[in-house]
């Protein structure tokens, strides 16, 4: 199956979130070694782009929501995070037994 973005075909998921984001992943995640200067410059880059396009995070949340569900549905098949209330036990005699 191919994917598709903006009439470019990904071939990798790197290459699926980049075209995706329009930005190489590296911008927001940073590369092993780089310097303080080389970070400095990236985050700045960063953040113009996030100035500029200020609904960024929401679209990437989403979208990779939607990838995970399509691709990995098994992950949104969790145990909830809310408990269920434990059962009430009543005592008869001297054994308590549940409800």
């Amino acid at each position: 199956m191919k994917n598709i973005v903006a009439g470019h075909v990904a071939v990798t998921a790197t290459e699926f979130v980049e075209l995706a984001l329009g930005t190489p992943v590296e911008l927001w995640l940073g590369v092993e070694g780089e310097s303080e200067m080389e970070r400095a410059a990236r985050l700045d880059a960063a953040r113009d782009i996030l100035a500029d396009h200020p609904s960024l995070p929401d679209d990437v949340s989403r979208v990779a929501a939607e990838a995970i569900e399509a691709f990995a549905p098994e992950l949104f098949n969790v145990a909830p995070l809310v408990r269920r209330p434990i059962a009430r036990r009543r005592t008869r005699g001297r054994k308590a037994v549940a409800a």
